[in-house]
């Protein structure tokens, strides 16, 4: 059956009816499924519906899965193609515009920041945020395919084998989006290198 620490493991056992196992593998996967998500459309109301989309069709599918690939290389083709439908839907070739979150940006209050650690002091504070905007507009700017690679790597953490999967494409052409998506970041973020 697979050895039940690893995530084919638990895969198996939950397709074999362990529900348990499901709730293990989702709590492990879903803040870099999400964030993938969320990279890729830069809405997070598109996000938190693609998200539902992914971990809907991964339950779905559970009776036929089989340990070919990772899990992960599994679930990110599920994400992949998700997102292939959607901006199909949309008449989409990539994503625009991030919403902030306007919990994230609150500020907290003088007192509260004469007390707080300096790496949450208002200034340094501040600086992450713009250091966050300037690296996700830089996402932004990447041709579709090669964001998709960058974030499969980064947040999925798969390797160019497991992109190439994931994205049905041979592990060559993962290869030079991958390398394409990292030699435009470094262009686009070069003023920020020490």
């Amino acid at each position: 059956m697979g050895d039940a620490r690893t995530d084919e493991g638990l895969m198996l056992q939950y397709r074999d009816g362990d529900a348990a196992a499901f709730d293990i593998l989702y709590a492990r996967h879903r803040g870099s499924v999400y964030r993938f998500l969320l990279h890729q459309t830069g809405k997070r109301e598109v996000a938190d519906e693609l998200f539902q989309d992914v971990w809907m069709r991964a339950i779905n599918a559970r009776s036929g899965y089989q340990p070919t690939a990772k899990f992960t290389t599994w679930l990110y083709r599920i994400a992949s193609n998700r997102l292939t439908d959607h901006y199909r839907q949309q008449g989409l070739r990539s994503a625009h515009e991030t919403e902030l979150d306007d919990e994230e940006s609150a500020m907290p209050d003088a007192q509260d920041a004469q007390q707080a650690p300096r790496h949450e002091q208002p200034p340094q504070m501040m600086e992450r945020q713009q250091l966050a905007h300037r690296l996700v507009s830089a996402l932004e700017a990447l041709p579709l395919e090669q964001r998709q690679a960058f974030l499969l790597a980064a947040e999925g953490e798969l390797t160019v084998e497991e992109i190439g999967r994931a994205c049905d494409v041979g592990y060559e052409t993962a290869k030079s989006r991958l390398r394409y998506a990292y030699q435009r970041l470094r262009h686009l973020l070069s003023d920020l290198r020490p």
